[in-house]
């Protein structure tokens, strides 16, 4: 690996290549303010096309109002166009955004999104599963087994009596034949 190495000298200088980035900025602006100036001729030449200049002098009331039928016709079918498009703008969005999840998926790098806790019941979750197949209502706090306090405080008096007694009353193999003597009667 030799040790000297050539410093590359740049085939433009400095000053050329601010002249040059000063030469690009100037001719995208340019550019910009032509397309700009194109949009709105365009803009102006559409509205003149679709919406002719309205001459209202001389009307009497009948065609005063046949004008505003016409005009109103006219702003429906411009509304309903204007809804079909919204429509499919968002579900071109829609689809984006699914396929950019599947780039991101297929490249391994899938960012989670900020979930939010919602409460369903399991009743809505079948319904929005099932649709209107879903008759039966699905109550799961009625499955539950109820517990009565009164069973366990009954239990405890036992439980709470002299564990020295208990010990020495279960020592030795006597107190192990008792033990299972007693589970043997509970479970009968």
């Amino acid at each position: 690996m030799p040790e000297h190495v050539q410093e590359r000298k740049p085939k433009i200088s400095a000053s050329r290549k601010l002249m040059l980035k000063s030469l690009m900025v100037a001719k995208a602006k340019e550019e910009l303010e032509q397309e700009i100036l194109d949009k709105e001729e365009e803009k102006h030449r559409y509205l003149a096309e679709r919406a002719p200049p309205l001459n209202m002098s001389g009307l009497s009331l009948g065609q005063l109002q046949d004008l505003c039928r016409e005009l109103h016709a006219k702003i429906d079918v411009v509304d309903e166009e204007r809804y079909d498009i919204e429509a499919k703008v968002m579900l071109n969005t829609r689809e984006i955004k699914d396929l950019n999840i599947k780039v991101l998926d297929l490249r391994g790098k899938f960012k989670r999104p900020n979930l939010r806790r919602v409460r369903v019941s399991a009743d809505a979750i079948l319904r929005s599963l099932l649709g209107s197949k879903h008759k039966v209502s699905m109550d799961l706090r009625a499955n539950l087994k109820s517990v009565k306090k009164e069973d366990t405080e009954k239990k405890r008096p036992v439980e709470d009596s002299d564990w020295r007694k208990n010990v020495e009353a279960m020592s030795g193999m006597e107190g192990r034949k008792k033990m299972f003597d007693a589970a043997k009667g509970s479970a009968q």
